[in-house]
């Protein structure tokens, strides 16, 4: 068991740290878009909420690859499983169950849907307060 929390834990890490500078990038630009004024704020607005969107989507994206090469190096999965699939099904906490991991690494399923989650909460956080902030033509508190 404390292998595959320590092996959870590590990947958990590291996609913490992917998730932590994206949105240190993410912020940041805002914060220069922000600063300009325009004569059209809805354009502004639709742009930044299109960008940030898009951006924090690739960051889950890459976020559920290094899942799932966490899953190919450490053999979790069945023979001839998609590594990506059962990636995706556990990190968005789906669950269709028709994958599981082999007996020896079963945490490694739940401890990646808990870092889903958590990674997917703070991304919605800071949409929600990108948006606030645009609208009121400020800057993110956190890029001040």
């Amino acid at each position: 068991m404390l292998a595959q929390i320590l092996a959870g834990t590590a990947v958990s890490v590291l996609n913490i740290v992917i998730h932590a500078t994206v949105m240190t990038a993410v912020v940041h630009a805002v914060h220069t878009v922000s600063a300009r004024r325009t004569p059209h704020p809805q354009v502004r607005l639709t742009a930044v909420m299109i960008a940030t969107v898009t951006i924090l989507m690739a960051a889950h994206a890459c976020e559920v690859f290094v899942w799932a090469t966490a899953y190919l190096i450490l053999d979790a999965t069945p023979v001839r499983a998609n590594f990506m699939y059962f990636a995706f099904v556990n990190y968005t906490t789906l669950g269709y169950g028709d994958i599981t991991p082999t007996q020896q690494w079963l945490l490694l399923g739940p401890i990646t849907a808990m870092n889903g989650v958590l990674l997917f909460g703070w991304s919605t956080a800071v949409i929600f307060e990108i948006l606030r902030k645009t609208m009121a033509g400020g800057v993110a508190p956190a890029a001040r």
